[in-house]
């Protein structure tokens, strides 16, 4: 059993699996980024300081649905079916509470789903319908109609709804048992609608700004830029006004005004304002109402973190935390998740146990979200049942060491080519501790009659029957982490990049991510793949 001594009858561990939504490593104050002096999450820092802290866990498919389907079956993307938002999650495939459950535990989850099907494989379930609301939240509960028509309305901010939730299930719970609970906020998912008392939190504060918002450098390529830049205002949402489909004070400023009828956005906007002076105000407002949401989950945290030292519940409980995946807060002037860049590639992970892992270590072990269940089932005293395709670092965790032959990269697939109006072109790659490679071919994953059709800005109701340029990205993330210099097309690198090119290619046969099955997208990647 995981820690703990084989010398008498051993009591399994507790496991509370704590998920918020777009939670990005730059909003913590344990990851140093810009945002640490604000002192954000408090509490999260001291549950992390606790135990072990991961550098390097990173997201498989950097969207909500993919990403709760590879944490729920510890598989990728192709083989769990679940490629896009579209995607569910039926019972015979909800791996993670099935085998909790045959190793004893009770099981539960609370909160965001976001799976489509009833989570029946769970003890019990409070879900969150689809997204959700911040206020005043319904959820689906286990009932006597057909899922979904069981609900429950409850009153206040989500954030705070669900810890009281948790907590409830937490005392009414078979105590002869082990738990494992999932406990998933909403927040801090747009549109950042944060609990009423955190209005004046950070209110008169200004929030440090990346240098990318403004300057991007040699960043990107052709299949993010386009041809001398053409493409530009069309793809990736912003924070500036450069996406002239969506960008952040497009949506924030009258989102705000609808919802607060008193709030008068000329006090921080007008029309005298330069375009570095709009983009420096939408930052402003956008990145404080993101904070007030995180301060709201943090504080739940504390409640959540003292209901079990006052129950007796924390000497013997495993505290995992983490997002689904990172979030763009106005690094290379993108908002949303979606790309294979560091700030919505990495997630945050950390773990707190006393009885088996070393308070204030840090790990730059490479993991991914796929690895979380295998790891999950080691600490309740499980194995890795064959189908799943993570790896376990239990090791890792017991040790602070990689163990042999410990993986040195991760795969990443992000398949909603041009979708939500976050205009992001489908894409791949692999990420080492030094180096990432990006490869946009550029095709949505149901194919169109014209093979030679280009991306048309004014008809965006057609923007999946359109391709956008393919392309190639490296960054030496020794020597540039902050990914402004695209080295591609540097000699220096022929090397490093060819190993890198056949290392992807043997990942995605070994991982069953290829595209046997989608001749349109492997056309386009042999075409581009010497490019």
């Amino acid at each position: 059993m995981f820690g703990l001594s084989c010398s008498k009858p051993q009591q399994k561990p507790n496991i509370i699996f704590i998920m918020s939504d777009d939670h990005t490593t730059q909003a913590f104050g344990i990851y140093g980024s810009r945002l640490a002096d604000l002192n954000p999450t408090p509490n999260l820092d001291k549950i992390a300081n606790e135990g072990m802290v991961f550098e390097n866990c990173f997201v498989t498919n950097s969207i909500c649905t993919p990403s709760r389907a590879s944490i729920t079956t510890g598989q990728y993307s192709q083989t769990n079916g679940v490629l896009d938002l579209d995607g569910n999650l039926p019972v015979e495939r909800q791996y993670l509470p099935q085998e909790f459950k045959k190793l004893g535990y009770q099981t539960a989850i609370i909160g965001k789903w976001h799976l489509k099907n009833e989570p029946a494989a769970f003890d019990h379930y409070t879900v969150l319908p689809g997204q959700g609301k911040y206020h005043d939240p319904t959820f689906r509960v286990r009932g006597n109609k057909p899922w979904p028509t069981n609900t429950i309305q409850k009153s206040g901010h989500s954030s705070d709804v669900i810890t009281d939730i948790s907590i409830e299930w937490l005392k009414n719970r078979n105590k002869e048992k082990p738990f494992f609970l999932m406990h998933h906020f909403k927040a801090p998912h747009d549109d950042f609608d944060y609990a009423p008392r955190y209005h004046e939190y950070l209110e008169d504060t200004f929030i440090p700004e990346p240098a990318s918002l403004y300057e991007a450098g040699n960043h990107g390529s052709v299949a993010v830029r386009g041809v001398n830049d053409s493409l530009i205002h069309v793809i990736g949402s912003s924070v500036s006004r450069r996406n002239h489909i969506r960008h952040k004070g497009q949506r924030l400023w009258d989102h705000i005004t609808k919802s607060n009828l008193d709030f008068d956005k000329t006090k921080y906007i007008n029309d005298d304002m330069t375009e570095d002076e709009y983009t420096s105000a939408t930052y402003q407002e956008y990145l404080k109402r993101y904070l007030r949401c995180v301060k709201g989950v943090d504080d739940n945290i504390k409640r959540l973190r003292d209901y079990l030292e006052e129950s007796g519940l924390l000497e013997n409980t495993i505290i995992v935390y983490t997002g689904d995946q990172g979030f763009m807060l106005g690094e290379h002037d993108y908002v949303d998740k979606r790309w294979m860049y560091e700030e919505s590639h990495r997630m945050p992970f950390f773990i707190r146990y006393p009885k088996g892992i070393k308070p204030g270590s840090r790990t730059d072990a490479i993991i991914n979200n796929v690895d979380f269940a295998p790891t999950l089932l080691a600490l309740a005293g499980g194995d890795k049942p064959e189908y799943m395709q993570g790896n376990s670092f239990e090791t890792i965790l017991k040790t602070g060491q990689e163990p042999e032959g410990w993986q040195q990269d991760t795969y990443y697939r992000y398949w909603m080519h041009m979708a939500h109006k976050h205009a992001n072109p489908a894409h791949f790659g692999i990420r080492t501790k030094k180096h990432k490679l990006i490869f946009y071919y550029g095709r949505y994953w149901v194919d169109t009659d014209d093979p030679n059709a280009q991306w048309d800005k004014d008809n965006w109701g057609n923007r999946f029957s359109f391709h956008t340029p393919p392309a190639w990205e490296f960054y030496d993330l020794t020597n540039d982490p902050e990914e402004m210099n695209n080295l591609y097309a540097d000699p220096k690198y022929s090397d490093t990049i060819k190993n890198l090119k056949d290392r992807l290619i043997a990942l995605r046969e070994e991982l069953d991510e290829t595209d046997e099955n989608y001749p349109h997208i492997q056309k386009v990647i042999d075409m581009h793949w010497d490019n």
